[in-house]
C-alpha cells in the first residue's frame, strides 16, 4: 500500500510516500510539518527512508524521522547531508513488497533518482516530471536543462513496455497515464530548453 503522508498539509513540502509491506519505507521525508505523527497514523515503525533527491523540501524532516524511528536514509550520494547509504544507478531497492529499479536522473538536481517497479506497476519520479506535462525546475543550484531533458528521455525509454500504470510525483497529483504524461513533460522540457 502507498500512502501520501503529506496529503492535506498546507506547509511547503514535498509528497512523502509511505510504502508498507515487507520493507516499510518512506520515499522522501518532506519538510515543515510533523511527518512522524503522519507516519505513526499508519505504522508503528519504519525500515528506511529513501530519497529521490536532497532539496530541503524533501529532506528537512530526516532528523525527526531518525530520532523517532532510529531509521537510516538511502539516496544517490552519501556525501550529501541526510544520506547514510548510496543507491547506485541501476540498483534494485525494495520498497514495500516489490523491487524497484533506481535510475539516476540529474537535471533538477545532480543527485536525483527515480524508482520504477514493473511488478508493482508503480514509479516514484521525485521532481523530474509532474502531472499535466510539467517538469522539474532547472533554475536552482545544480539545475541543468539539457541534463533534465536527457533524464526525461531516459525515463520515457524505461517506461516502454514496463507496464507502469501510476507515477507518484514529488509535488501535486499522481500521473495516471505515465506514457502520455512523460511524453508531454518531455515536449515541454525540450521547448523550454
Amino acid at each position: 500500500m502507498i500512502t501520501n503522508c503529506s496529503a492535506g498539509v498546507s506547509a511547503f513540502t514535498c509528497n512523502a510516500y509511505l510504502v508498507t509491506g515487507e520493507r516499510t519505507v518512506l520515499v522522501d521525508a518532506g519538510a515543515n510539518y510533523d511527518v512522524v505523527s503522519a507516519v505513526r497514523e499508519h505504522v508503528a515503525d519504519l525500515d528506511a527512508v529513501v530519497l529521490t533527491h536532497t532539496h530541503p523540501d524533501h529532506v528537512e524532516n530526516v532528523p525527526a524521522l531518525r530520532e523517532a524511528f532510529g531509521v537510516e536514509t538511502w539516496g544517490f550520494d552519501p556525501e550529501r547531508e541526510h544520506v547514510d547509504h548510496a543507491i547506485a544507478d541501476g540498483a534494485s531497492v525494495t520498497l514495500g513488497d516489490h523491487a524497484y529499479d533506481a535510475l539516476h536522473t540529474p537535471g533538477h538536481k545532480d543527485d536525483h533518482l527515480v524508482f520504477l517497479s514493473r511488478a508493482a506497476g508503480v514509479g516514484f519520479v521525485g521532481d523530474l516530471v509532474f502531472a499535466g506535462g510539467s517538469f522539474g525546475r532547472t533554475d536552482l543550484e545544480e539545475g541543468d536543462a539539457g541534463a533534465l531533458v536527457e533524464s526525461i528521455e531516459r525515463l520515457d525509454a524505461a517506461l516502454d513496455g514496463a507496464g507502469i500504470g501510476t507515477l507518484h510525483a514529488g509535488h501535486g497529483p499522481e500521473i495516471d497515464d505515465p506514457r502520455d504524461g512523460v511524453a508531454a513533460s518531455l515536449r515541454a522540457a525540450r521547448f523550454a530548453r
